[in-house]
């Protein structure tokens, strides 16, 4: 896909959600029920995916984690943007790799640590380009990326998160 045709694809969507902000509110959903053992299934919408403990909470390693895919969710989003905004600047990315990473202290989660946080301490997101494209286009390209990937700013800037029981 080069610019031009990004463009004319999203044209019309920008067109109508200026017109009408409403018609961009969109929510989307996930599901999941829980499996043998300890595991619950997520129906991702293109697989079924099995998430279980981390072998440091004493799991196989046989399931996915579910910090793992956050990890899997964030690259993917940032790779798709990262390709997107390439395409719109019209820099040609002869390839690129987008790694996640992040620190956990798995003694929050089991309760042994009060001191220990529950979740990420640390997430680290590196991409390394394959590109004749200037240091500037690059710090460019990685800025754009960085503000319009969905997964990454929702990290950064926690939603209001409601949880409830039925």
């Amino acid at each position: 896909m080069n610019p031009e045709e990004l463009r004319s694809l999203q044209a019309p969507l920008k067109d109508r959600y200026k017109k009408d902000p409403a018609a961009a509110l969109v929510t989307l959903r996930a599901s999941g029920r829980i499996g043998e053992g300890i595991a619950c299934r997520v129906d991702t919408g293109k697989a079924l995916v099995e998430a279980g403990l981390h072998p440091a909470t004493g799991g196989s390693g046989a399931q996915a984690c579910s910090g793992d895919m956050l990890l899997e969710a964030l690259v993917a989003c940032a790779g798709v943007t990262l390709k997107a905004v390439a395409t719109a600047l019209g820099i040609e990315l002869r390839d690129a790799k987008v790694l996640a990473e992040g620190d956990l202290d798995f003694r929050g989660t089991l309760g042994v640590a009060k001191d220990a946080p529950v979740g990420f301490r640390e997430i680290r997101l590196r991409f390394d380009l394959d590109t004749d494209a200037a240091a500037e286009q690059r710090k460019k390209l990685v800025e754009l990326t960085e503000r319009y990937c969905v997964v990454l700013q929702t990290l950064r800037n926690t939603p209001a998160l409601a949880v409830s029981a039925a």
